[in-house]
């Protein structure tokens, strides 16, 4: 089997996932396609996104999105050198509340269709993308170490989003934890 350019980068919050997964592309020559998943819902995550496109190096752009991902992508396909998506956590979110859901009553049927629904999209992404043939490096949370979420919406995100990320951890070909800014290769 021909090894995929495919890395999944793990861990806690402000664990360092972003700055090393930033580095495993910092010496690639070319643009390098950032897909950036987070939305400005308030004062406090759009100072985060501006600093955030501050810091990227002049050779990366930014495709700022979270759903229908793999048709976003296509234009940049044979123009790129890389690809760096984060978040996957976020993009988990954003999707689920794009669900007609009322999450405060939903049915565990509308649950299972919801995370049909995002793992489609995500399959899909991880898809077009190992296509692209290029280095790719998935950035996302680890949630699953700490203690059952009391409340019922975060039990559901903690178990997509668990999901998600285990199947994104078999199709690639790397996978590190970051932890206290230390990254452990784990596969």
């Amino acid at each position: 089997m021909e090894k995929n350019l495919l890395t999944l980068v793990t861990g806690g919050a402000r664990s360092g996932k972003s700055s090393f997964g930033e580095s495993i592309l910092k010496d690639i020559d070319g643009q390098i396609l950032y897909i950036a998943t987070a939305q400005a819902f308030d004062d406090e995550m759009k100072d985060r996104i501006k600093k955030h496109r501050e810091s990227r190096p002049k050779n990366w752009v930014t495709l700022e999105g979270y759903k229908n991902l793999a048709e976003e992508v296509q234009s940049y396909k044979g123009k790129i050198a890389g690809i760096f998506l984060d978040c996957i956590t976020i993009m988990v979110t954003n999707l689920m509340f794009e669900e007609p859901i009322d999450w405060d009553i939903v049915s565990m049927d509308e649950v299972n269709r919801a995370e049909k629904n995002i793992l489609e999209e995500i399959k899909n992404l991880t898809l077009t993308l190992k296509n692209f043939h290029v280095p790719v490096v998935f950035i996302t949370n680890e949630i699953g170490l700490g203690i059952v979420p009391e409340n019922k919406i975060a039990r559901i995100f903690r178990d997509i989003a668990g999901r998600v990320n285990q199947y994104i951890g078999k199709e690639v070909s790397n996978v590190y934890f970051v932890t206290c800014g230390i990254a452990n290769k784990i596969k």
